[in-house]
């Protein structure tokens, strides 16, 4: 099952505000990729910034799928709505089924993924999630938009149910790490406990240890939270009859 689209790229960081695009193209919408980024509002990594400051940029750097809902709805002037259907915990559906119906009925699904997740043998672990427009479906493959990539069913939905985390690279801890960084700061973060869950301050000191120390093996990675939640959002224009049942739709259920 296919639906016409083709990508329109926009920049770094920006695979949300390209999937809104190509979302509202698809939907007979025409948008300047630059309006849509500005209605995304596509926030940015503090590549620069200490360590603290560069970890809490990077846990919502990007977009997330309500900032592609919003901007959706502003760049069209309201002509198109967005539903997210949460896939973490594990939901009872057959991906390609599900979204094949939906295809056919006109919906334009968006896929927000971490890519982290069922990286094949051999391949570096990417370093984001990526959101993904999806215009076709066979029963046991995805094809999605940005890049163009048609990807196994079972490789689409462990990257659809996902925890809300993301891993960051030793090197990119290290290198903003500095005698005057004030790491307490990640485990009293007020506004999310799971920086203290994590202990995202006490990855980072065991990776110091290993480097004073020598040890072996290394963490590869930190884990830190992330802002986006792994799932699909379907859009439609408001006005339709699918728009209607699109907001009326069920949540799917947990296995």
């Amino acid at each position: 099952m296919e639906a016409e689209c083709e990508p329109v790229p926009i920049g770094a960081s920006a695979c949300g505000a390209t999937a809104v695009v190509d979302v509202l193209k698809a939907l007979g919408v025409d948008v300047a990729p630059e309006e849509a980024d500005r209605c995304v509002k596509t926030r940015l990594r503090r590549n620069e910034a200490p360590l603290p400051e560069y970890l809490l940029s990077r846990s919502h750097a990007g977009a997330t799928h309500a900032q592609l809902i919003h901007g959706a709805q502003d760049a069209s002037e309201g002509k198109v709505i967005g539903r997210f259907f949460h896939l973490y915990p594990r939901r009872r559906i057959g991906l390609t089924h599900w979204l094949a119906r939906w295809i056919r009925s006109g919906a334009v699904p968006v896929a927000t993924m971490n890519m982290q997740m069922a990286v094949p043998e051999g391949e570096e672990v990417p370093d984001a999630w990526h959101h993904q427009l999806i215009f076709g479906v066979s029963p046991n493959a995805v094809f999605m938009t940005n890049p163009l990539d048609v990807e196994s069913e079972g490789g689409v939905h462990q990257r659809l149910c996902s925890e809300s985390v993301l891993l960051i690279r030793r090197e990119d801890v290290l290198l903003r790490l500095n005698p005057d960084c004030c790491l307490s700061g990640l485990s009293e973060n007020q506004s999310d406990p799971r920086w203290r869950a994590m202990d995202v301050e006490g990855q980072v000191k065991q990776m110091v240890r290993e480097e004073e120390e020598e040890e072996e093996p290394r963490l590869t990675h930190i884990r830190i939270p992330a802002a986006y939640r792994s799932g699909v959002t379907l859009f439609a224009l408001r006005e339709s009859e699918l728009g209607q049942k699109l907001l009326k739709a069920p949540e799917l259920p947990l296995l």
